[in-house]
């Protein structure tokens, strides 16, 4: 019990000639350095507040306007205009100042001035420029100088070394499109998925809302856009996401994998150490706002705000509704092994736990040989259920006592660390099983070992592999590729391990052990969680997950199509689709709006005329290569189309969605509107995106391929679709669906999508050979 002694400060014994104080010098110096590092972070958020505050601008420019303003009032030359003369004579009446000090006091007032004027000048313009949009509608590969001249006047008003936050108040709000525009492009959407008599009611119930109820929900709409920072992403969080009732896991949280092919160290306790270590480095940048703004084309800014809540966030389950809990800081993760939970702090002697002492930490608990405690070992089968019995629960056996400590330091830990006892990844002579298992293993493993409420649930397998499961609600799946990314470039580039697989550096015994959490929960919740896990168990076994590397070819040879490689993947996805079904089904593909400050996702509606034409034209054995390649690139033209829309705030379902929810505050019936977000989505699909190419150099490792991530099944009827572009070679894909469901099956959508990208790639008479 040493940690315990060493966790108090102070004792005392009463004795005859006194008080004999006993201090615990340990304990007191790690009080101060506890102190130190909560001062130290409080002072690096003031300095970078003040930095973003006053961006584009710099706080040294401050001096260099005010000297600059005082220098030219000794030359006699007055840069105000009669106003510094002005604010001298108002100072006159306090009687306290001489003139020599009026003139230097006057000349601050109006060089601070001017300096502040300027800054908002400044972001003003910014603001204005980032509101056009024309750049993105241009032909690929060829900008005008009008573009040219827009880019120059975006990176001069950008200043120099932004922050993570430094744009977001230059950024423009999502604009809300008209409502007959959005009635056209959706009536345009459903065409090719209704027969002619569902088109034409469909059309009637579309055009009398656009002219009579449409309006008066777009007023409403109107100005929520002006008074909020976004109009839509805190309903989309609220509604979507926060008020579900159904499960986290399968039907909201998606998954992250490692690099397939490589492994740097087959031991768990090792790498759980290093990439432990990578994931703080990547929080301590973060906290510091030293992540870099992700910009389009080095110049376009994206919002950074869901970066906020990365870390020390929870979702907290309601009856109703569900909250989202962040602090600004947290000490300590909790790492689940064997059904038990163990506290482990992060900082010693006031700095963040060097790797080897992370893998020391993660040893004593893989060599800790105590049981569960009952209901421990499936307790986190809770996060995994409908959310309504775990907010009953939490309310009546988590709300006192030491089930509240332990909950508490599991909701308030930095994030969430899973040593799972399965050996998971890609193995050379089972590919298809193995990737299929590490899938479902990331996706929602036994249902009891990962917290599905925490914003990163960090998965270290017994084989060295690594995963992550993500909570969805606090932001979307770029944030945490990011992170990564980061990871896997810092764990096998920057840290890196000694020849026989263990943490550079030395283990510390000073470091104290490990804390069990301690539970007591009563057989009346032991009773919800078995009700919990036997409802999870049912919603994971009936995922079908088919998760596949493709090597035919990669994004290298698709360019030699002249056409975006998201939308020659789109089409053999309605392609295969067809083939796997014999017909088309409303398709929806994430785009993100973080063009606009605060926003999230749109949906780009992939099924489109075009795309139907082409598929009809690919299994017409009557059609030649020419005709079928005409179609083709309308198709891909319309997509783009379609995409670029969506990423600049003229989509389809966002807006109807929030016209939706302003009809349900007014309590009006909208049949057009409850027809519309009534439909299912039977081909959800989305693509993870690479956003630091720079990390990893392909030519220099070309088996550090990373397997990107996926999702479950949005419908029961459907098909779930994630894919990863890597390199100039490799993609690879995620199927999801549900065996429950007879029309569907993710290995045999997964042959007919193979076989689609080779039949389209034939079309340009393209081999694996025209990519070398």
């Amino acid at each position: 019990m040493a940690e315990a002694h060493q966790a108090v400060a102070f004792q005392f014994t009463v004795t005859p000639d006194g008080i004999d104080l006993q201090l615990s010098h340990e304990a007191l110096k790690q009080i101060c350095l506890s102190g130190l590092h909560s001062w130290k972070k409080k002072f690096i958020r003031f300095k970078n507040g003040i930095i973003t505050g006053v961006f584009p601008a710099s706080p040294s420019s401050w001096f260099i306007v005010v000297v600059g303003v005082m220098s030219s009032m000794y030359t006699k030359v007055d840069p105000s205009l009669g106003m510094i003369t002005r604010i001298s004579r108002t100072l006159d009446g306090t009687g306290y100042m001489s003139t020599q000090t009026k003139d230097v006091v006057s000349g601050f007032l109006f060089g601070t001035g001017l300096w502040v004027a300027l800054i908002f000048t400044m972001r003003y313009s910014l603001k204005v420029l980032l509101s056009y949009h024309g750049w993105m509608f241009a032909e690929h590969g060829k900008m005008s100088r009008s573009t040219k001249i827009w880019m120059t006047m975006v990176k001069i008003f950008s200043g120099r070394k932004p922050m993570l936050y430094s744009f977001q108040t230059s950024l423009p709000r999502q604009p809300v499109p008209a409502v007959k525009d959005t009635v056209n492009r959706y009536l345009e959407s459903v065409k090719p998925l209704m027969k002619e008599e569902d088109f034409k009611r469909m059309t009637v119930l579309a055009q009398d809302f656009a002219v009579n109820l449409g309006p008066r929900l777009q007023w409403y709409l109107k100005l929520k856009s002006w008074w909020a920072t976004n109009y839509v992403s805190d309903w989309w969080e609220q509604y979507i996401y926060l008020r579900g009732r159904g499960p986290l896991m399968v039907n909201s949280n998606y998954y992250a994998m490692e690099l397939l092919y490589v492994t740097p160290t087959p031991i768990q306790a090792a790498r759980a150490g290093n990439t432990i270590h990578a994931i703080l480095l990547y929080r301590r940048k973060l906290d510091r706002e030293e992540i870099q703004p992700i910009r389009l084309a080095s110049t376009i800014p994206l919002c950074s705000a869901q970066w906020e809540r990365l870390f020390n966030t929870c979702r907290i389950p309601g009856e109703e509704t569900d909250t989202i809990q962040h602090l600004k800081d947290s000490r300590h993760i909790v790492v689940y092994h064997r059904g038990r939970f163990f506290k482990v702090w992060l900082y010693h002697n006031g700095r963040l736990l060097k790797p080897r002492e992370l893998e020391q930490q993660m040893q004593r608990i893989l060599d800790d040989p105590s049981e569960p405690q009952p209901g421990e070992a499936k307790l986190a089968a809770l996060t995994a259920g409908d959310r309504i019995p775990w907010a009953r629960c939490r309310k009546a056996y988590f709300a006192r006592g030491k089930n509240k400590q332990s909950l508490d330091a599991v909701e308030k830990a930095a994030f969430f660390v899973t040593l799972d006892e399965t050996e998971q990844g890609y193995r050379k002579e089972d590919p298809e099983a193995s990737m299929d298992s590490y899938a479902k293993s990331l996706l929602h493993g036994q249902c009891y070992d990962r917290w599905f409420d925490k914003s990163l649930t960090y998965i270290v397998f017994k084989n060295g592999k690594i995963g992550m499961n993500a909570e969805h609600s606090w932001a979307d799946a770029p944030i945490v590729a990011h992170l990564w990314e980061e990871i896997m470039a810092t764990d096998w580039f920057q840290l890196g391990y000694e020849e026989d697989g263990h943490c550079k550096g030395n283990t510390n015994p000073n470091i104290p052990y490990p804390t069990r959490l301690q539970w007591d929960i009563p057989e009346a919740c032991q009773e919800v969680i078995e009700t919990s896990l036997s409802a999870a168990n049912l919603l994971a076994n009936n995922v079908d997950m088919n998760s596949f590397p493709f090597h035919t070819f990669g994004k290298g040879l698709i360019k030699k199509c002249r056409t975006s490689p998201d939308a020659f993947i789109q089409l053999a996805l309605q392609l295969a689709h067809y083939k796997d079904m014999g017909k088309f089904c409303l398709t929806y593909e994430a785009s993100m709006t973080r063009l606009f400050r605060e926003g999230r996702t749109e949906t780009v509606r992939s099924c489109t005329m075009e795309s139907c034409n082409f598929v009809l034209a690919m299994v017409d054995p009557t059609q030649t290569v020419e005709q079928k390649l005409k179609l083709f690139k309308a198709a891909c033209e319309k997509h783009q189309l379609l995409y670029r829309l969506a990423m600049t705030g003229a989509g389809i379902d966002r807006h109807l969605f929030c016209l939706y929810v302003v009809s349900k505050y007014l309590a009006v019936e909208s049949p057009f509107l409850k027809e519309v977000l009534s439909e299912p989505w039977r081909l959800s699909t989305s693509q993870t995106p690479q956003q630091q190419v720079e990390l990893f150099d392909f030519s220099k490792y070309p088996n550090y391929v990373s397997g990107g991530g996926g999702f479950g099944p949005v419908a029961d009827d459907g098909y779930g679709v994630s894919y990863i572009i890597v390199g100039e070679h490799f993609i690879h894909f995620h199927i999801s669906s549900k065996f429950s469901s007879p029309e569907t099956d993710s290995h045999r959508f997964g042959k007919h999508l193979r076989e689609a990208m080779s039949d389209i790639i034939a079309l340009f008479g393209l081999t694996e050979n025209s990519k070398k």
